[in-house]
């Protein structure tokens, strides 16, 4: 049997097809692996077409698929379908094969499956449920004379008691690791935090240190840091951080509060890496363009020249970026207007407020004119 196996999206290779194919193998069939949907000119007749994509924007490529191939096999979280690979062969299977990615050397896989959280805009705990330890390090490291790289693509690492075991494999055979699905920060443990300190972590190259990690809901931003600054106590600076950041699902957000998230990563030394989830957005597709290109540390947003980007997005920019600075010495200078008009008289907030310029008053919110009306300033409580 002749089995054609393409993969529709996603850089890393493929576990799906690597099942998949290791499956066909072991049963005497030739296989070819793919990432183009039509065949080449002298490509052979194929008795079985298998599909996979693993995002959501590689939905697009479907019906190309499926007019080529009638008869093909889609599957993965991007398709929309909960074809699996274990309900194609009739039982649990963790065996892979390398030879469609001939240049990928590292060793790749999962050691745990599942994820303690639901996170509405993520499919794992609905498709795997929760978590699970399946794999130990040695299990997905390929072996002599494979480095000892290994791409760990757990979803929850810290989800299952048995990583204080990975953590200890991964000490003691010297293993580079690289967990690019993220390390779920805002509920480290200091325990965990000082393991993974101890190994070689790294990046997708294997050569930067680099941990991966997500802020996706505003509201997490104590949760956040608070994981974080576990992390700097134990011996990981910020600056070794990338974090997933969410935009375009929860229907509360606002350009604000984009920038404020991102603001807040890049002065505490954190790289952002905006994920987008509604692709239909051109205007977040070009601030996560801006952003991963690393555009952003030489180019001011509003200097940006993008067609996408749009008048509410450099809005958005300014009240973030220049807007408190702006109103901070707005009040100072109308503190210092009522002061010199009555020397030494105690005045309120709403006094500070009512001399400021209209435009500043336009950057208050409602929320702050409410608590802050019934404080008092003395002349010595607001200096320079």
């Amino acid at each position: 049997m002749r089995v054609r196996l393409i993969q529709l999206d996603g850089k890393l290779p493929n576990l799906a097809i690597m099942k998949l194919a290791r499956w066909h193998l072991d049963n005497g069939d030739t296989v070819h692996v793919t990432r183009r949907i039509l065949p080449d000119l002298f490509e052979p007749h194929y008795d079985r077409v298998y599909g996979s994509a693993i995002f959501k924007f590689s939905e697009n490529k479907i019906p190309l698929f499926r007019q080529q191939w009638p008869d093909g096999i889609l599957g993965g979280t991007g398709t929309g379908l909960s074809t699996t690979v274990e309900q194609l062969i009739g039982r649990p299977y963790e065996s892979y094969d390398y030879s469609g990615y001939p240049d990928f050397t590292p060793s790749i896989g999962f050691t745990q499956r599942g994820c303690r959280l639901g996170c509405r805009f993520c499919l794992v705990r609905q498709k795997e449920g929760g978590p699970q330890s399946v794999n130990s390090i040695y299990d997905k490291w390929r072996g002599e004379p494979w480095p000892r790289k290994l791409h760990i693509l757990d979803n929850d690492f810290f989800g299952v008691p048995e990583w204080r075991d990975r953590i200890r494999e991964m000490q003691d055979g010297k293993f580079r690791v690289c967990l690019s699905q993220g390390i779920n920060v805002r509920m480290i443990t200091e325990e965990a935090a000082a393991a993974l300190a101890s190994i070689q972590y790294r990046d997708t190259k294997f050569k930067e240190r680099r941990l991966y990690t997500a802020w996706d809901n505003i509201g997490d931003e104590k949760k956040f840091y608070a994981g974080v600054a576990r992390l700097e106590a134990a011996g990981i600076p910020p600056s070794h951080l990338r974090a997933y950041m969410l935009i375009g699902f929860d229907s509360k957000e606002t350009w604000p509060r984009i920038w404020y998230r991102f603001r807040r990563m890049v002065d505490y030394g954190i790289e952002p890496y905006p994920m987008v989830y509604d692709r239909a957005r051109n205007d977040l597709l070009c601030f996560q363009r801006w952003v991963i290109r690393g555009l952003y540390r030489t180019i001011p947003w509003r200097e940006y020249k993008r067609s996408t980007k749009t008048a509410a997005s450099v809005l958005g920019w300014e009240l973030v970026y220049e807007a408190p600075a702006k109103l901070a010495c707005a009040f100072l200078q109308a503190r210092d207007r009522l002061w010199a008009s009555e020397p030494g008289k105690s005045i309120t907030v709403r006094d500070v407020v009512a001399e400021l310029p209209i435009e500043c008053r336009a950057l208050l919110s409602d929320k702050f004119l409410a608590a802050a009306y019934a404080i008092n300033v003395e002349p010595n409580h607001l200096s320079n």
